[in-house]
């Protein structure tokens, strides 16, 4: 007889130890992934930064990283690697409150490049996340998915975000953001 799947809550995941590992829910699957190499924190860093610069500069969003318990239902629990939130719900303070994601960025790594791709990708597209970016460091490329893409767009030279349609797009060089 074959073994039931080990099904996992988000409770279940926020009890485990911490081991230095990260620990993400996608419909009751447990991802595991290990602590991130050198160049993926440098992404994160060199894109935090510009997103920091523009959540103030236009107001009304608060960017993020990593770790971050969000949370849609009791078999999810993610922790994207940059994100953008709307103030309202980012200035309660509490994790449990934020529900909507304006822009998701996960930079692939080996370990973690099928699961952001696919199980954590195919969740925010869900949850009607506007922006996913995902980050090829080795192709130098992000992929860009919005909701209802079946494909993403390819973007080789530069991103450009525009949450509003009266905000000033953020345009970021992917040559700077790799280095």
């Amino acid at each position: 007889m074959p073994l039931a799947p080990n099904y996992y809550t988000a409770d279940r995941v926020r009890a485990l130890p911490d081991d230095g590992n990260r620990y993400e829910l996608v419909y009751g699957e447990l991802l595991v992934s290990p602590s991130p190499k050198m160049p993926h924190q440098r992404i994160v860093r060199r894109l935090l930064a510009a997103l920091n610069d523009y959540c103030v500069r236009e107001g009304a969003m608060e960017a993020f990283t990593s770790p971050a318990d969000i949370s849609w239902s009791d078999d999810t629990l993610v922790q994207p690697d940059v994100f953008v939130t709307p103030l309202h719900e980012s200035g309660t303070n509490d994790w449990t409150k934020v529900r909507t994601l304006l822009l998701v960025a996960e930079v692939l790594s080996p370990s973690t490049a099928r699961n952001d791709r696919f199980q954590k990708r195919r969740l925010y597209q869900a949850q009607r996340v506007e922006t996913i970016w995902l980050i090829d460091i080795d192709r130098r490329v992000v992929e860009v998915w919005p909701p209802d893409a079946l494909f993403p767009t390819v973007e080789t030279e530069r991103l450009t975000w525009q949450p509003t349609a009266n905000a000033e797009p953020l345009v970021i060089e992917l040559g700077a953001l790799f280095g």
